[in-house]
């Protein structure tokens, strides 16, 4: 037992927010909070994700994307849903788990209309700093 607050947070692929979110937990809360990610589905990590967390200074190169039913066995303190898709496909948690639903906007999906790779990046970088916010709200334990 770590004594940290174990937080889930789960998105549609686990590709971009919900690793986002990881890699500011680890990167703002670590001492307090043991963060996990997973998808409904695994995408495989984004690299627009990887490079604008990297522009400052969080590196979530070595993350990897898996599906919810890989860590299941594991007992959440908090689960946090950062997607609607996932707030609609959530499962079911045994225990005296807290679920909390945040949706972010899909960098990817916003990117693809993108007409340049600023353009593109610019969606993430945003999201990435709503994420931070979000994660600097949360309390200690």
């Amino acid at each position: 037992m770590t004594g940290k607050l174990k937080i889930l947070f789960l998105c549609t692929g686990n590709s971009c927010r919900s690793q986002m979110a990881e890699g500011w937990t680890r990167h703002i809360k670590g001492n307090t909070i043991e963060p996990y990610s997973a998808g409904i589905v695994a995408h495989g990590l984004n690299p627009r994700a990887v490079l604008v967390m990297k522009e400052v200074g969080v590196n979530i190169s070595k993350h990897t994307s898996k599906k919810i039913t890989s860590i299941m066995s594991i007992s959440f303190d908090h689960v946090i849903t950062v997607c609607s898709d996932a707030e609609k496909y959530c499962p079911v948690f045994s225990g005296k788990v807290q679920v909390s639903h945040f949706s972010f906007d899909d960098p990817p999906s916003l990117a693809r209309f993108a007409q340049s790779e600023e353009e593109a990046l610019s969606h993430f970088r945003r999201v990435r700093d709503e994420i931070r916010a979000f994660i600097e709200s949360l309390p200690p334990r």
